[in-house]
């Protein structure tokens, strides 16, 4: 195989001597959405309508309605993919759980989807009733879900469609770990990735279809792998780790990345962009071109008012909820992915010191809290229910438990295990400090534990707080799963977090070296 990206004089000259047999295709995607059906601020989290009218929101169904359909009107052969996580983010999912994913997909004519693990959050009931709504295939290849009556006889591991007429064959992958991220539930085995992959390429590759696109809620650093180690991939439309690839500001590589044969996709999250690639293949099924960015969803981009209409209406039972102002924030609390999956973040502080101060009186000396649980940041000013819940969506409740120093420091070993890979399970903390040597090999990056002042003691027990998700294994934390005094049933995370900053107000957002970065 080969490949030329466009602007290449030879991909040029051999796009016009095989034009007969060449086939352009415009592939739309979207990742991560997280239920962000209303616009967005600069910070990830809900932007006001008078902030909107003046031009400082981005994203929501509105303007994504009109992208798509701007785009489809440029191309005379497109899809549209998901690369999945539509589940889990804003109230819009806590009450109403995949039933507005499924009618706005379906409005936006998305032809295939794959299940992310936000989409196991309330196990494997919710994803069925949302495939049952959906009226386009959700795929994943990685796992046997056979045992799992709820999925089995619906749920994907490939596909075909036809576009253009060309058969495209669809693979879908889902994060190896899903069973430590969310609730799939006993009877879904999750597998390698690239032998899922390859073992479904072979299988289309039989059935004559030479065109191959993955959709992979697996993150950049696992669709590289992909690419790297399989062979008859064209396409991976990613997802998982929020990457923007491209030639703006804050993107991590190029749109597409190459790596041998395969293009690479990703639009970062919340549908503040959406990816738009034209590729040409040849009538091998080889790429001859391959180029596009993905799309900023600003001020620019016009809402369409139909879809924004309905998101309003389905707002509506929301609004009392949201609106309601808790506390206020004397500047901006940093709750951004890559500084709180990586280093001591402000809103890491907030949420650990909130749930340390609720629980102290029972003798509880340290908070633990994962990174990943943290989604958005919150701007300066009146601080509402809404955003609190906007950076705290899983519904998570406080848990208390003791167990032994050593059990801490292997925590605080699992939680720094996968920083290079920005991964959820990083410790923000509280009672607690620690240094982080980042170049060592997972399970010897800790030192310097202190808790309260003093070393920590390998074989004295200690009293801690974090969330059920964390306390029952979540994000790799397993060694919580066998403590001791277990109470996992206490107040809703969120709930905690906004008290807090209610009796601190105007809350100061601050760091102070609790975790030292090596």
């Amino acid at each position: 195989m080969f490949i030329r990206l466009l602007g290449s004089a030879a991909a040029l000259a051999l796009s016009a001597g095989v034009a007969s047999a060449d086939y352009s295709l415009t592939i739309l995607h979207t990742n991560d959405f997280h239920a962000r059906f209303e616009p967005i601020s600069k910070y990830d989290s809900g932007c006001s309508e008078d902030s909107n009218a003046e031009g400082k929101c981005f994203g929501g169904s509105a303007r994504l309605m009109t992208a798509i359909t701007e785009a489809r009107a440029r191309s005379n052969n497109s899809v549209l993919f998901d690369g999945g996580d539509q589940f889990q983010g804003t109230l819009f999912y806590t009450y109403y759980k995949g039933k507005l994913a499924a009618e706005m997909m379906n409005k936006m004519g998305y032809d295939a989807m794959t299940v992310g693990n936000h989409e196991f959050d309330d196990g494997p009931e919710v994803l069925r009733g949302f495939m049952d709504a959906v009226t386009f295939p959700v795929l994943m290849s990685n796992a046997d879900f056979s045992g799992e009556e709820l999925l089995k006889d619906k749920l994907l591991k490939s596909t075909v469609i036809e576009r253009g007429g060309e058969k495209l064959g669809l693979i879908g992958l889902t994060p190896q770990d899903t069973d430590e991220l969310a609730s799939p539930g006993p009877n879904v085995i999750f597998t390698d990735p690239v032998d899922a992959v390859q073992g479904e390429v072979d299988k289309l590759t039989a059935e004559g279809v030479n065109k191959i696109i993955v959709l992979s809620h697996s993150g950049y650093a696992v669709d590289k792998r992909v690419a790297a180690e399989t062979t008859g991939v064209d396409v991976i439309v990613g997802g998982h780790t929020n990457t923007l690839l491209g030639d703006m500001d804050g993107a991590e590589g190029p749109y597409p990345t190459m790596v041998n044969n395969t293009a690479i996709l990703s639009a970062y999250a919340y549908g503040k962009f959406l990816g738009e690639l034209n590729v040409t293949f040849n009538d091998a099924g080889e790429i001859v071109e391959a180029k596009g960015q993905p799309l900023l969803m600003d001020a620019a981009v016009h809402e369409d008012e139909a879809t924004k209409a309905r998101i309003a209406e389905a707002a509506q039972p929301l609004e009392e909820i949201r609106q309601k102002v808790v506390a206020s924030a004397a500047d901006a609390i940093d709750g951004s992915r890559d500084v709180c999956r990586a280093m001591e973040c402000p809103m890491g502080n907030l949420v650990a010191d909130a749930m340390l101060a609720r629980v102290k009186e029972q003798g509880i000396q340290i908070a633990i809290a994962n990174g990943g649980g943290l989604r958005a940041s919150i701007d300066a000013g009146d601080v509402t229910m809404g955003e609190v819940l906007t950076v705290l969506p899983f519904q998570n409740t406080l848990s208390t438990f003791q167990v032994t120093g050593q059990t801490i420091i292997d925590a605080l070993e699992n939680g720094v295990s996968q920083i290079e890979e920005g991964a959820g399970r990083f410790p923000q903390v509280a009672g607690i400090s620690f240094t982080v040597t980042a170049g060592n090999a997972p399970g010897s990056r800790i030192s310097d534990v202190m808790v309260g002042g003093a070393p920590i003691d390998p074989a004295a027990t200690y009293g801690v707080v974090s969330n059920n998700y964390v306390r029952n294994g979540g994000d790799g934390y397993k060694m919580f799963r066998d403590a001791m005094n277990v109470y996992d049933y206490g107040p809703d995370l969120a709930d905690v977090t906004a008290e807090y900053l209610a009796v601190n107000a105007p809350y100061k957002p601050y760091t102070d070296g609790r975790i030292t970065m090596k």
